[in-house]
């Protein structure tokens, strides 16, 4: 309903004016004052590790008030709570939105990736902001909601793939959307990680849990499991109850400049293949509940709108692409070994290190003699604290790097790998006639995705993967 001059006018010169008593004017507070009622109130949940760091970040702005703090592990919360005193603690997230729901402006989810979908889509059903580290969820269909639930919900959202805000991302854009390289058509990536243990299988037997540890909360969705010190606080990425392994936790940085900067959607297909370590030998055998120690997986996605197919090769545990014969001899290959991009199009190459970093032409020499002008906006302000001026600004008012309308697709990317990775084992038996057990491995093939409907369509087994069963009471 429109207001007509009259009501406006009368609005204004009533209401506001008295408003006028309660609310002071931020000039008369003095330059770089946020008044209460302009912060940000962020409950963080997971305030340990990555998480403080994550909240730390937030706190750069001045529009951020660290007003909540929850996490299961008392070890991992102590420096978050000492640099944030007057944060309320809280063990279970459930309880703190319970409780502090209409204290709560926005949240931060820095779980380990088991928790990420289940604590994020809480917060949105309450109407909360909420940033999610990478990889957006555990599993392709949790990715999936959280896309669907932020368009619903309408809340401002952001994955903690802060490469994705950084000058490199945006170079690389503007040299492809200038045509520098023509169409893109293959793209290669790698990484050395992983850099915690994986391919050995669980642990024996059982740990005592830590007295400042509520390992059930810990636990979260996933199934009843057994404390093992490996887990806590950091090797849990190797196990696939609880993370998604070196694909899961660098594809999101080195995946999202290629990603974003061809423009690619839903892949179709994906194959792989992968080796474990056991007794430190390499082997081809694979322990179904530990992610791989090595893994080459390889993604193809359509051509659109005149554009030709283009196929994705990642590989990580120390495994390089072949050098391409326009990088001198002696020139870096992206990171090097730590990882890096190559995109291959039908005029020329792009190359980066790790979240789009540094990123050149090939041959080198074309990066002075090629010049494109800026056409994408930076963001000198950077990841974090873009996403604290997309809160306080409202839904769809400010431009994000990595929403969960960009994000969650590109998850669902990453963890299409997994699926992949996660097939590798499962075997076919039957006796031959000389009674000697013989096996197939039906997923060890090009796998084919129907990504509208988030179904393998090819190897009905595989689909078990993208969706998992939760824990009862989550």
């Amino acid at each position: 309903m429109k207001l007509n001059k009259s009501r406006r006018d009368f609005i204004k010169s009533s209401s506001l004016a008295t408003a006028g008593f309660f609310i002071v004017p931020r000039h008369v507070l003095g330059r770089g004052f946020v008044a209460p009622s302009d912060k940000l109130n962020i409950a963080g949940i997971g305030a340990g590790g990555k998480g403080e760091s994550d909240l730390f970040e937030f706190s750069k702005s001045p529009n951020a008030n660290i007003a909540f703090l929850c996490d299961v592990d008392d070890r991992q919360i102590a420096k978050s709570l000492s640099r944030f005193p007057k944060a309320k603690r809280y063990y279970d997230f459930r309880e703190m939105l319970s409780k502090e729901h209409k204290n709560i402006d926005a949240v931060s989810v820095s779980t380990p990736d088991n928790c990420h979908a289940v604590a994020a889509l809480a917060a949105m059903e309450l109407g909360k902001h909420v940033y999610v580290q990478k990889p957006l969820t555990h599993d392709i269909y949790e990715a999936r909601l959280l896309t669907e639930s932020a368009n619903r919900y309408k809340v401002v959202t952001q994955m903690g793939n802060q490469g994705s805000s950084g000058d490199g991302v945006r170079t690389m854009q503007e040299w492809y959307n200038a045509g520098i390289i023509g169409d893109a058509t293959e793209i290669k990536i790698w990484t050395n990680r992983p850099v915690w243990p994986q391919g050995m299988g669980t642990p024996k037997g059982k740990d005592l849990v830590p007295a400042e540890l509520k390992w059930d909360l810990w636990l979260g969705p996933a199934q009843e499991a057994e404390y093992h010190k490996e887990y806590v606080p950091f090797s849990w990425r190797g196990f696939w109850a609880f993370g998604t392994g070196a694909l899961g936790d660098m594809g999101c940085h080195l995946i999202d400049p290629a990603f974003k900067t061809v423009g690619l959607g839903h892949p179709t297909a994906v194959q792989c293949s992968q080796v474990a370590i056991f007794e430190k030998q390499w082997t081809p055998d694979y322990f179904p509940e530990s992610c791989p120690a090595a893994s080459s997986v390889i993604l193809n996605f359509p051509g659109h709108e005149g554009k030709p197919p283009v196929t994705m090769h990642w590989m990580d545990g120390g495994i390089i692409p072949e050098r391409p014969e326009e990088l001198g001899a002696d020139e870096q290959f992206g990171d090097g070994e730590g990882g890096g991009v190559l995109i291959i199009g039908t005029k020329g190459k792009i190359m980066c290190g790790t979240y789009g970093s540094n990123p050149k032409l090939l041959p080198t020499s074309r990066n002075q003699e090629v010049h494109v002008p800026q056409t994408l906006a930076r963001v000198p302000e950077g990841h974090y604290v873009q996403w604290v001026n997309a809160c306080l600004a409202g839904y769809g008012r400010k431009e994000l790097s990595s929403p969960f309308n960009y994000a969650g697709p590109l998850t669902e990317t990453i963890l299409m790998g997994n699926l992949a990775l996660r097939s590798w084992n499962i075997r076919n038996e039957k006796t031959s006639t000389n009674g000697r057990s013989q096996f197939s491995y039906p997923g060890r093939k090009k796998l084919l995705w129907d990504s509208v409907n988030m179904k393998i369509t090819n190897f009905d087994e595989a689909n078990q993967f993208v969706k998992r069963e939760y824990r009862k009471g989550w």
